[in-house]
């Protein structure tokens, strides 16, 4: 894997944010987002992993960064899982880095968007057991959720934030709002927020974002 861009805040690091970028996309995607919102988060970090470039089937085998291969689209994603807990594994070793360098779990949150989102859901609600500052799924789906899933105690108590587009023709309104729904059955405290938009991010939307962390950070 690439080197993991890190952005250091103006002030004493006591909280962090390990942001996964999407498909075909780089580390170097969300950095804007990270410094806007560190305008206001002072103390926050943010660790943006690059995911290693790899063949996408359904993109005819052109490689590009990739946190997993989407091997179909209908009438659901099948993927690569081995791929995507090797990725869910990365997140996981990040998370415990910036716990060994003095954060406390409770203020390490997991963002991502499309294919890095659905990468972060299963990092924290799978695979990870302890504390975190909560989930921000960003235009993304669950592929590794289902029906029989039951979610640890620490799990429940890991607030989540979906924020999705209405008209969103890459990963549909309803995906999004199939994990927000599964989310909240599990007894998560998850919060769903859509917007008048493709799959793409908005200045309201990172300005949302920034209110929620804000609070979770008081």
């Amino acid at each position: 894997m690439s080197e993991t861009l890190v952005l250091e805040p103006i002030q004493a690091t006591d909280a962090c944010v390990i942001w996964l970028h999407g498909l075909g996309a780089d580390r170097y995607d969300f950095m804007p987002v990270a410094e806007m919102l560190q305008e206001s988060l002072l103390t926050t970090r943010f660790v943006l992993p690059q995911a290693p470039t790899r063949a996408v089937t359904i993109n005819g085998g052109y490689a590009m960064p990739s946190w997993y291969d989407i091997l179909a689209m209908n009438p659901a994603r099948a993927i690569d899982h081995d791929q995507l807990e090797a990725s869910a594994l990365t997140v996981l070793n990040l998370v415990e880095a910036q716990r060994d360098s003095g954060i406390d779990p409770a203020r390490i949150f997991l963002a991502g968007f499309s294919q890095g989102g659905a990468v972060i859901l299963h990092a924290a609600f799978r695979r990870w057991q302890g504390p975190l500052g909560g989930v921000l799924a960003l235009s993304t789906y669950a592929p590794t959720f289902n029906e029989q899933m039951m979610l640890s105690a620490s799990q429940q108590r890991i607030p989540a934030y979906c924020l999705h587009g209405i008209n969103d023709d890459v990963v549909q309104y309803g995906m999004g709002r199939d994990v927000y729904e599964r989310l909240q059955t599990l007894g998560v405290t998850v919060t769903w927020q859509e917007y008048p938009m493709g799959h793409e991010v908005l200045p309201q939307e990172i300005s949302d974002i920034g209110s929620w962390l804000s609070n979770k950070l008081r």
